[in-house]
C-alpha cells in the first residue's frame, strides 16, 4: 500500500475497554455500504435507516430519540431552527383551499409565513383570540386542517386553555400543533393532552448556551412522521451533527437550568409589581397573568421567560436607561446562560383582540448569573425610569 492510500484509509483501532459518557459526533455525507446489493436496496431502509448523511447519523438519531422520550412521542424530526419546525409542521398538511388557525400572540415570523407564503398559494389563515378556549369551535370551518397553539405566548405571556382547544379541534377533525418552547417537555407535554405535534426551538433551553440553531417536531403518530419526513427530504433540509452534539450536551443540564431560571423569574416578577413605573407584570405564575389558572392546572412549574409592561410615559427614557445595563444583554431568544432583555411593541400587530396596553413590553429571560447581581441591575433600571416618571 502506497503512502497516498495510507493518507486516505484510516486504520482500524480497538474499542475494547473504551466507554465514554459523551455521545460521539458522527459527521457524514456519504454512508458506506457493505456491498452492491445493500446499496441497491438502500431506500428499503426507511426513514429510520441510514442512507445518506443528509438524512441523519447516529448523533441526530440520539437527540431525536431523547426528545421523543421526553415528550412521550412516537418520533422526532430535527430541522435547522424553531421557525423551520413550525413551517415543516404546516407544509405537509395544508393544500390550496385549506385554512390554519393561529393565535393572536403567535411568534411573529409564523404570522408572516401565513401572510407571505401560504396566502399567495391559496392557503388561508385565521387569527384567533388566544384566550378563546373551547369557543374556538365556532372559528373552525370545514376547510380548517390545522389549529396552532403557542402557550404561553412568548411576548405577551397569555396561557391558553390547551386541553379545551384540542378537544374542540379534534371534534371538528382538525390537527393540532403546539409551540412548546417556553415550557420544554419538563414543564408541559402537549402530546399527553392530545396534540398531534409538539414543536420546540432547541436553540433555547435544550441548547442552553446561545450558540446553536435547531428545531424539533415530535409527533404522536407514525404516519404524521412519514409525511413530514417526505417534505423534509424533498426540500433537502438537514441539520449539522455538530449543532446536534451541542444540543446533546446542553440537554443534560436543562433540568437544573430551567428549574433555577424559573425560581428566579417568579421571585423577580413578584418584586417588580411594586414599582410605580410598571403597569403590569406578565408571568404565568402570577394570578394577574391571563390564563394563570390554566398554567396552574396544566404546567408543572415555571420557565425563566416573562414580560413587564411599562407605563407609556417612560417610553422616551427607556433607551437611554438601558444603555447602563451590563449584565442583561439586549437581544432576542432566551434559555441561555446569559440573561437577556428586549423591548417589544405588540399593539400594532394584534388583529383578533386589541392589546389593552400602550406602554413598551420588556421581555426578560433569566440566565445563570447570581440572582442578587441581576436584581440590583433590574432595580436600578426601574428606579431610573421612575425618576423620569416623577420629574
Amino acid at each position: 500500500m502506497h503512502d497516498l492510500t495510507r493518507c486516505v484509509l484510516h486504520p482500524a483501532v480497538s474499542h475494547v475497554g473504551f466507554a465514554s459518557l459523551a455521545v460521539p459526533t458522527y459527521r457524514a455525507s456519504t454512508i458506506r455500504y457493505e456491498d452492491a446489493q445493500s446499496f441497491a436496496e438502500r431506500w428499503d431502509r426507511g426513514f429510520d435507516g441510514y442512507t445518506y448523511g443528509l438524512h441523519g447519523t447516529p448523533t441526530t438519531r440520539t437527540l431525536e430519540g431523547q426528545i421523543s422520550e421526553l415528550h412521550g412521542g412516537i418520533r422526532t424530526i430535527l430541522v435547522p431552527s424553531g421557525q423551520a419546525a413550525i413551517t415543516f409542521t404546516m407544509l405537509p398538511f395544508l393544500r390550496p383551499g385549506d385554512r390554519v388557525l393561529i393565535p393572536d400572540h403567535v411568534y411573529g415570523p409564523v404570522r408572516q409565513f401565513c401572510c407571505d407564503y401560504l396566502a399567495p398559494r391559496g392557503i388561508g389563515h385565521t387569527v384567533y383570540d388566544p384566550m378563546i378556549g373551547s369557543r374556538i369551535s365556532d372559528v373552525i370551518t370545514g376547510g380548517t386542517k390545522l389549529v396552532w397553539i403557542e402557550s404561553p405566548g412568548t411576548g405577551t405571556m397569555e396561557v391558553q386553555d390547551v386541553p379545551a382547544i384540542i378537544r374542540a379541534a379534534k371534534a371538528k377533525g382538525a390537527l393540532v400543533g403546539c409551540d412548546n418552547t417556553w415550557a420544554t417537555p419538563l414543564l408541559f407535554k402537549p402530546l399527553a393532552h392530545g396534540a398531534d405535534f409538539a414543536v420546540e426551538a432547541l436553540s433555547k433551553y435544550v441548547g442552553g448556551h446561545s450558540d446553536l440553531l435547531l428545531g424539533s417536531i415530535t409527533v404522536s403518530d407514525i404516519e404524521l412522521h412519514r409525511q413530514i419526513k417526505l417534505v423534509v427530504h424533498h426540500t433537502g433540509v438537514a441539520v449539522s451533527p455538530d449543532e446536534v452534539s451541542l444540543a446533546l450536551r446542553g440537554i443534560e443540564t436543562m433540568g437544573v437550568r430551567v428549574a433555577h431560571a424559573g425560581r428566579v423569574s417568579v421571585a423577580f416578577a413578584e418584586r417588580m409589581q411594586q414599582f410605580a413605573v410598571v403597569e403590569r407584570v406578565l408571568h404565568p405564575a402570577l394570578p394577574s397573568c391571563p390564563g394563570h389558572e390554566f398554567w396552574k392546572r396544566d404546567f408543572s412549574g415555571s420557565a425563566g421567560l416573562f414580560s413587564v409592561v411599562l407605563k407609556p410615559e417612560v417610553a422616551a427614557q427607556l433607551g437611554p436607561a438601558m444603555k447602563a445595563l451590563k449584565l442583561f444583554a439586549i437581544g432576542a431568544s432566551w434559555g441561555g446562560t446569559r440573561s437577556l432583555i428586549a423591548p417589544m411593541a405588540v399593539k400594532a400587530h394584534r388583529t383578533a383582540v386589541p392589546w389593552p396596553h400602550d406602554g413598551t413590553i420588556l421581555r426578560i429571560s433569566i440566565g445563570l448569573e447570581d440572582p442578587d447581581d441581576l436584581w440590583n441591575e433590574l432595580e436600578s433600571l426601574l428606579r431610573t425610569l421612575e425618576s423620569g416618571l416623577t420629574s
